[in-house]
């Protein structure tokens, strides 16, 4: 070890100590960046920030001035507040399509043994003031967290947590219209939902709220997690809806339920379809995923030429009834740290910081769509893409008879002489 290894050693002797606290943040930092841009040199953290977090248009993305009412907001709530701008180059044809896009993640308010309804209306009352700040930093598109208006009880497989389920104009849907129509924006709205029509089947569900308080549209989860706590199929099973892409006053998007962000071919979908923007909003905890969380969104923008806005939900969540993972280690009453982390990956391969580990946070973002063709244009990766292989693959993968394209060395089983 030299003298500059033994300097960083001695300096950060005391971060490896306090590796993880129990409050959710790393070595008592809110998040990744938050820890590198204290204990590193400007000069050093620039250029990590680069290699982390990429340049858009070829520069580090621009922190946007809030108004002081969205700061006064953060400050007297205490919620994360943080916004960044993506730009995109000037053309002689087309004017800039610049939207302000917003994501919130929150925790619970109430423990989970408290009256159901309380728990919901306090979720209610948590999250007015982050709405507040969204409208007065003049957000256009919000989305809120998987399944935001209830505790992430899927992990239990106990019955009783069903009841926080609602139909597509249930109250949720109707406490999030009266701010669509307050603030001129767009809300997505994900749910436990309950199809009235369809034997009060449920469904996880991204509602979709108009920025005149009108439902656009829904659209249901694809994919469902059959890993550990992660049975949520005792709930509900996949969703019916396709890959809709909604078209709204402020772009086209989608919504990519949570375990969807794992499969490829979905995300592909969503840009298949149009979209200039896929929200995630999530559920997950670290020791499952947190490796993955800053990867996968990430590639997805890249390879799809689009905007996506990932959202994780922040805290421990205990139950009263302890539940095993099938995994065979002792029971236990919670999932472990939701560790929030929400942040925004663009086209050109940049991406913002993230929300705070453990704190309630709104992160905004200004992005100029136009980059999204910008980067089509760039890699080409639309054209060069080859569906007819893809699509053969695939219809043969489909059936009973398929065998995998395999060419083995004819030597490989040949004895030696």
């Amino acid at each position: 070890m030299d003298k500059i290894e033994e300097e960083i050693a001695a300096q950060n002797g005391n971060l490896e100590e306090s590796s993880s606290t129990k409050d959710g943040s790393i070595c008592g930092y809110e998040s990744l960046h938050h820890l590198l841009s204290v204990n590193l040199k400007p000069h050093l953290y620039k250029e990590v920030s680069r290699l982390l977090i990429g340049l858009n248009c070829g520069k580090p993305l621009e922190i946007i001035a809030l108004p002081e009412s969205a700061k006064a907001l953060s400050s007297k709530h205490d919620f994360d507040l943080q916004a960044f701008s993506f730009d995109a180059d000037k053309e002689l044809v087309r004017e800039p399509r610049v939207v302000r896009v917003g994501l919130i993640q929150n925790s619970v308010a109430l423990p989970t043994t408290a009256p159901l309804l309380d728990q919901k209306r306090a979720i209610f009352q948590k999250l007015k003031p982050i709405i507040d700040s969204a409208g007065a930093s003049g957000v256009n598109i919000l989305c809120l967290q998987e399944a935001w208006m209830m505790p992430f009880a899927f992990c239990t497989r106990e019955k009783r947590w069903c009841e926080f389920a609602e139909p597509v104009d249930g109250e949720s849907t109707q406490f999030l219209q009266e701010y669509a129509r307050k603030y001129n924006m767009v809300i997505i709205n994900p749910i436990l939902e309950r199809d009235v029509n369809h034997g009060e089947t449920l469904w996880n569900t991204a509602i979709i709220i108009g920025n005149h308080g009108n439902i656009i549209g829904k659209h249901r989860k694809n994919h469902i997690p059959r890993v550990g706590d992660f049975n949520e199929s005792t709930y509900y099973m996949e969703g019916n809806t396709g890959h809709p892409v909604f078209e709204t006053a402020y772009g086209k998007i989608a919504v990519n339920i949570c375990y969807g962000r794992h499969h490829p071919l979905n995300w592909l979908a969503f840009g298949l379809n149009g979209a200039e923007i896929v929200f995630n909003p999530s559920a997950t905890v670290g020791e499952l995923s947190e490796p993955m969380w800053p990867i996968e969104a990430r590639n997805a923008a890249i390879a799809n030429s689009y905007f996506v806005g990932s959202i994780n939900r922040v805290g421990t969540e205990t139950f009263p009834n302890p539940f095993t993972s099938g995994d065979g280690k002792p029971e236990h009453a919670d999932f472990g740290h939701f560790y929030g982390s929400s942040h925004f990956s663009a086209p050109d391969a940049s991406c913002t910081p993230s929300l705070s580990r453990y704190k309630d946070g709104l992160l905004i973002s200004d992005m100029d769509l136009n980059l999204c063709r910008q980067l089509k244009d760039k890699w080409g990766f639309r054209m060069t893409a080859r569906y007819e292989l893809y699509a053969d693959m695939l219809a043969c993968y489909l059936k009973p008879d398929f065998e995998p394209q395999v060419v083995s060395d004819p030597l490989l089983h040949k004895k030696s002489l």
